[in-house]
């Protein structure tokens, strides 16, 4: 009976690993393809050649540079325009990473592979690609678009995808206790035989008194008291004579 009955559980723990194990395979796919064609995006924007600004590109190494350029030399809506375009070219980076790499220390490692990404870019874009220089601000803010990107949305879905990932064995089943033995009840105390009208029961005797123990004389004390009472004696017995 209790194989026939434990068979039934058996096919649904089989079938919810199947299906927790098509849907992570699932996620992770669409996840791979996803980072692919981000990557092609990437490489697009970044690594074309622009002719025109050749002359006008030049490298940068100290940071804040060029954003204070955007904020003297652009209009507002041109600053936010090669800032934002530098903070959301970062993000897909927090989202997907997180769900690729292993859960310990996914926001160290999401932040030391995008940096990674960046600065290899931006090396490449210096040494080979025309009209592209090295900045270091685009390095900051494509990592601080892919921190702030992992905060919102990153964190949560690669938390959940994680969770869902680990399948827990199910708890095996405790066996039932014994029911308890009913303990065996007391037994009441006989109750007092009354005696019978006119018959007299005997008085209790009192319990007769203790005579105190004169206290014990040992040692000196015992023989210096028997030396007194035998001359005492011996006084009387004196006295008695002479008398005679």
């Amino acid at each position: 009976m209790d194989a026939a009955a434990a068979r039934p559980q058996r096919d649904t723990v089989r079938r919810k690993g199947w299906g927790r194990l098509l849907l992570r395979v699932s996620i992770l796919v669409l996840a791979f393809v996803a980072m692919v064609g981000f990557s092609v995006v990437l490489a697009k924007v970044t690594l074309t050649p622009s002719p025109a600004s050749e002359d006008l590109v030049k490298s940068n190494l100290h940071p804040g540079r060029s954003l204070r350029q955007y904020a003297e030399d652009y209009t507002f809506l041109a600053a936010c325009k090669q800032a934002g375009g530098n903070l959301v070219l970062g993000m897909p980076f927090g989202i997907l990473l997180p769900i690729l790499i292993p859960r310990r220390l996914r926001m160290l490692r999401m932040f030391l592979l995008t940096t990674a990404v960046i600065v290899l870019i931006e090396l490449v874009q210096g040494a080979v690609v025309r009209g592209r220089a090295f900045d270091v601000d685009d390095v900051i803010l494509n990592t601080a678009g892919a921190l702030l990107a992992y905060v919102l949305v990153g964190r949560r879905l690669s938390h959940r995808y994680h969770v869902l990932a680990e399948d827990p064995e199910p708890a095996p089943e405790r066996p039932k206790a014994a029911p308890r033995t009913k303990t065996a009840t007391r037994t009441k105390p006989k109750p007092r035989t009354k005696t019978a009208p006119g018959t007299k029961t005997a008085p209790r005797t009192k319990a007769t008194p203790r005579s105190k123990a004169e206290p014990r004389r040992t040692g000196r004390s015992a023989s210096a008291w028997s030396r007194l009472r035998n001359g005492v004696r011996h006084r009387a017995a004196r006295g008695r004579s002479r008398k005679r």
